[in-house]
């Protein structure tokens, strides 16, 4: 399945130097290794599940200590994907792209062809977007080698730039959960860090700044931060902000970093943020419960650019206006998560995952 209003690219060249590996990881439908010396190519495609549709994911670039550590990674996202387009009802399924190596070096247009034949080998079971080190641009590349990828810019026939949609989903969460956990939504007066000022904490960042809050922020890009102290925000050491004592933290980087070491240093009463698998395993939703932290389920939270996408897929195509209503019920997913685990006394965590797996389990019992 393509989106209707997806066109036909000029072919890239055709590689002879693309390894392809199959990797047997239970639970999980595909598992692929590319490898490619001629440009450097060395990525994971991880396919969850396609029981609601074809697998959709972004493409990350990350310089990964080992394959090992992309791989933990790859798994971990293509897995959320699945549950968040399973609880957003996008119509799709979940899967995930790694490409290894740092972003500043090795990007190169030979890599993104060969990144574009290494999708195409799925045969549609994967399409791949937009992520973390990978911009419009490098997908329009890897649109020459396959028609599989999505996210693509408007002039293109696509959605464009997922992640001020992201932001924007996160924004009215962030929202939910301040009036879950105070009974105002209003971040107006209240103290929120955001950790990750990059292209979904930023935007998050300067709405929260003009909704009234006081937002302390924290980027290894030091420019990003200066953007927006000059903006009204306050700068916080990135080893700091977790500790802080303020309203809401706002995770928006990485993912794994709520553990067993900094659970018991947090000092905000919410989380709430744009990354994704923030919990690095899932009793870690627990300690947050027994701290009294309220949790926005990560992949509900952020769902806004997967959605945005996923309306690529209707028919008649790409609608903006269909695709921020769709958005709009973000809110009115996490409280009826957080009613469900009130009612049955498990951590939110638990209960996006029952729901997600119920409704995948019920899309497997529709096709029997």
């Amino acid at each position: 399945m393509l989106p209707p209003n997806w066109r036909s690219p000029a072919p890239g060249p055709v590689s002879d130097t693309l390894q392809i590996t199959e990797i047997p990881v239970e639970g999980y439908e595909r598992v692929v290794r590319g490898v490619d010396p001629s440009c450097g190519l060395h990525a994971l495609i991880a396919v969850h599940d396609t029981t609601l549709g074809p697998a959709l994911g972004g493409l990350r670039m990350w310089n990964y200590a080992s394959e090992d550590e992309a791989q933990f990674d790859v798994l971990r996202l293509a897995k959320g994907m699945s549950y968040k387009s399973a609880v957003a009802h996008t119509g799709l399924g979940g899967g995930k792209a790694v490409m290894i190596g740092d972003p500043k070096t090795i990007k190169s247009e030979a890599l993104y062809l060969s990144m574009g034949r290494l999708v195409d080998s799925l045969g549609g079971l994967y399409t791949t977007a937009e992520d973390v080190n990978t911009s419009i641009g490098d997908l329009e590349i890897i649109r020459r080698a396959t028609k599989y990828v999505t996210g693509l810019s408007r002039e293109s026939g696509g959605s464009g730039n997922p992640s001020p949609y992201t932001a924007y989903g996160v924004f009215l969460g962030v929202r939910a959960a301040l009036g879950q956990a105070f009974g105002d939504d209003s971040p107006k007066g209240r103290t929120i860090a955001v950790q990750g000022v990059g292209a979904v904490g930023g935007p998050l960042a300067k709405r929260l700044l003009d909704a009234g809050a006081t937002v302390y922020v924290t980027d290894r890009n030091e420019q990003r931060v200066a953007d927006l102290v000059a903006q009204g925000a306050k700068a916080v050491p990135e080893a700091e902000i977790m500790g802080m004592k303020c309203d809401l933290y706002a995770p928006c980087a990485l993912g794994g970093i709520l553990n067993d070491d900094t659970i018991p240093k947090l000092g905000a009463k919410v989380v709430a943020g744009a990354a994704n698998n923030v919990l690095l395993k899932p009793e870690h939703g627990k300690m947050l419960a027994d701290r009294g932290i309220l949790y926005a389920p990560d992949y509900v939270i952020n769902a806004g650019g997967i959605i945005n996408v996923s309306v690529e897929f209707h028919e008649g195509g790409y609608d903006e206006q269909v695709a921020l209503s769709k958005i709009e019920r973000i809110p009115q997913a996490l409280k009826e998560l957080w009613t469900i685990a009130k009612e049955e006394k498990i951590p939110p965590s638990d209960a996006a995952d029952r729901l997600a797996r119920r409704i995948i389990a019920e899309g497997k019992a529709q096709k029997a």
